[in-house]
């Protein structure tokens, strides 16, 4: 596949500026906000009391960048959603130094993938890499560098990715790429104050410090990990037969097994029970959801997940 790229409407950039930027949100998301610099990225998760998933993004900190109106940590959210992350993090504003900005009328996000996209955007080839590009930013995508690359850009920043030998492409052409990984993709399949990180393999997509110390909902998370307590995990699934709607439950033997997430052209990801994906490998039993039948696989991308 030779390198292109598309625009995420689905995501947006919001902002945290201020001084207190950062030990801000060291205190609320999951991974370590000090190692986020200009030219290193990270993804993150928000999270209740509970250790439920909230919000996902990645985030890179924009000081540095002679472009920057002000220096800040940029974050991708949902777009539909992104007032509503803003509104819980105001929550926690307090006496921090900080501004919490909208810039969805500002930046847009991009995805670069195929080809030798580093190379393309002067990048190293490691997770999280970032520099400025177009008057915004570009990263090796920090859960994945399979994923290629992310970009918080202008909109006349879009040119400086065709002047890089990139050509544009649909946004559905990198959902196919992120369902083949089996990487999960925000709410499409994590379920809001529901979803468990790690039963979405969050600790494989460097989502998660098990170091940084407290955050909000840090010791479920922990108690999850170190007691062995995930029951379910989601799996890139192919389907034989037409795909299933997202929530599908997923049966084997006649006995619900998991449930359909997000899909697209005959490839998806679906949560399943660790006993039963174990049970149909040993047996060689078929998992049904509606009229297709699907078959689960390991990512290459999470052994550290398994178990």
């Amino acid at each position: 596949m030779s390198a292109g790229y598309a625009v995420l409407d689905q995501r947006s950039v919001v902002a945290v500026t201020g001084e207190d930027r950062k030990p801000f949100l060291q205190g609320l998301v999951s991974n370590d906000v000090l190692r986020v610099t200009p030219e290193h990225a990270a993804y993150a998760l928000f999270l209740t009391p509970q250790g439920k998933f909230l919000h996902d993004f990645t985030m890179v900190d924009s000081d540095g960048d002679p472009a920057a109106i002000l220096p800040a940590i940029l974050m991708d959210a949902e777009t539909e959603r992104r007032t509503d992350l803003l509104r819980r993090l105001k929550m926690y504003k307090l006496r921090s130094r900080i501004a919490l900005e909208d810039r969805a009328d500002r930046l847009l996000v991009a995805v670069a993938f195929g080809g030798d996209v580093p190379a393309a955007l002067g990048l190293p080839g490691e997770a999280g890499a970032a520099r400025p590009f177009g008057g915004g930013v570009a990263f090796i995508d920090p859960r994945l560098p399979a994923l290629g690359a992310r970009l918080f850009l202008p909109a006349d920043g879009l040119a400086a990715l065709e002047a890089a030998g990139l050509t544009r492409r649909d946004a559905a052409d990198f959902d196919r790429l992120r369902l083949g990984l089996g990487v999960p993709d925000g709410t499409r399949d994590l379920i809001p104050e529901k979803s468990i990180p790690l039963e979405s393999r969050m600790d494989a997509l460097n989502a998660i410090s098990w170091d940084k110390g407290c955050y909000m909902g840090q010791e479920l998370t922990a108690r999850t990990k170190y007691r062995a307590l995930i029951k379910k995990k989601l799996f890139p699934v192919a389907f034989d037969g037409p795909a299933p709607e997202a929530g599908t439950p997923v049966t084997l033997d006649g006995k619900e097994a998991g449930e359909i997430r997000s899909s697209r052209d005959g490839a998806g990801l679906a949560l399943l029970r660790l006993e039963d994906v174990q049970r149909a490998a040993e047996g060689g039993l078929p998992f049904q959801a509606g009229t297709a039948t699907l078959k689960p696989q390991e990512p290459e991308w999470a052994s550290a997940t398994k178990g």
